[in-house]
């Protein structure tokens, strides 16, 4: 029998990770869009736009995993229903929960890698792909000045650039500001210039140029000749270094221990707690999807000729859990009633799944199958 687990185990093993890589890669491919545009106008590297593309795929790996798992299940168990390996199986006596043991220990490892992504792994990644969004965006701020045009960065400060090197410096640079900010209008001229990037935002930093602004008391004209001066530039975005972390970037412990001299943490501690029992359950879809499928594949009389039906139903039943986990979470935002769901329809389909598949349900099988037994039997 250990040769039959590590059979059936290999089985899975394969069909899971052939899977989860073809549906990786549609993932990667429709996500990827969406920073494909952000690192072209940004004028970023290549390598850049694959980094990113890699810290969102831990994410979406708490979705893949278990509905890979699913349906490597569902082909391997069928294959060797048709194959009439079962039939041999069940003909040496291996009950139903004796034949899907090499399913259940491969979820539950399944699940065991799902819940170290989704306490560690995956906050850890979305807030560096936050962050480095962050940072490609303030590069794109230095395509905004285009060559030999007035460059409107914002209502009331334009900038025109006669020519920019490739290594991003600037020459013949024009600065109009008239922000709320400032007393008075101020423009700039400067031979030569170059956008930085600090904490605290983005800068223009001149050089070899005039200042000129109209005293607001005086209303006379006011001329200042200098050899380097700093405008800072718009960031709607806010300093990367200030940001504050969502719910989904920050690690199991870090939600359980907000911070509470901080406004928004303690506006957002049902947040957090939503956050916590999404990461507990969420793994547990994995054993969930997988014993509700071996329920429909192991119990009754085995056709050689297909299961479509069962297959049908399987299908059916794990996209009935998903969608009804989905309405839960959502609910969970604002009842304690969504969290006593979402943890129903995570552990029940496990709990009734393994007493079916157990001895101590042969009883209620039998009532169940008796009839397609009998057919059998007749034939």
């Amino acid at each position: 029998m250990q040769i039959f687990d590590r059979y059936i185990f290999k089985n899975l093993l394969i069909a899971t990770v052939f899977t989860t890589v073809a549906l990786t890669g549609i993932i990667l491919l429709t996500q990827s869009l969406k920073f494909l545009e952000l690192i072209i106008n940004a004028g970023a590297s290549g390598t850049a736009f694959w980094v990113l593309t890699m810290m969102a795929l831990p994410r979406f790996l708490e979705i893949i995993l278990p509905v890979a798992l699913m349906a490597a299940t569902i082909f391997t168990y069928n294959r060797m229903a048709v194959d009439s390996e079962l039939t041999v199986m069940r003909a040496l006596g291996a009950p139903p929960l004796r034949l899907a043991r090499p399913a259940i220990t491969m979820a539950v490892l399944i699940s065991v890698v799902l819940l170290a992504v989704a306490m560690w792994v995956t906050p850890l990644s979305q807030r560096g792909m936050s962050q480095m969004r962050q940072v490609i965006k303030a590069q794109y701020s230095t395509l905004l000045f285009r060559e030999g045009v007035f460059n409107a960065v914002q209502p009331g400060l334009t900038v025109f650039v006669r020519d920019r090197a490739s290594d991003g410096t600037l020459s013949g640079v024009v600065i109009h500001d008239s922000r709320p900010e400032n007393k008075s209008p101020i423009t700039v001229l400067a031979k030569s210039g170059v956008i930085v990037t600090t904490p605290e935002g983005q800068q223009v930093v001149v050089y070899h140029g005039s200042r000129q602004s109209i005293n607001s008391s005086t209303h006379a004209l006011e001329h200042l000749d200098f050899e380097r001066h700093i405008i800072d530039l718009p960031d709607s975005s806010g300093p990367v270094r200030l940001r504050w972390r969502e719910p989904d970037e920050r690690t199991f412990t870090e939600l359980l221990r907000p911070d509470m001299s901080n406004e928004r943490d303690v506006k957002s501690r049902r947040e957090f707690m939503l956050e916590i029992n999404r990461r507990i359950i969420s793994p547990l879809l994995a054993p969930s999807y997988v014993i509700l499928s071996l329920v429909f594949l192991l119990l009754g009389p085995i056709n050689r000729h297909g299961q479509g039906g069962r297959i049908f139903v399987a299908v059916g039943a794990c996209i009935l859990v998903q969608g009804a986990y989905m309405a839960a979470t959502s609910m969970a935002r604002n009842s304690d009633w969504g969290v006593a769901l979402m943890y129903m329809l995570a552990i029940l389909p496990m709990v009734c799944g393994l007493f079916l598949l157990s001895s101590r349900s042969d009883s209620i099988r039998a009532r169940l199958f008796f009839r397609a037994k009998q057919g059998g039997a007749a034939a």
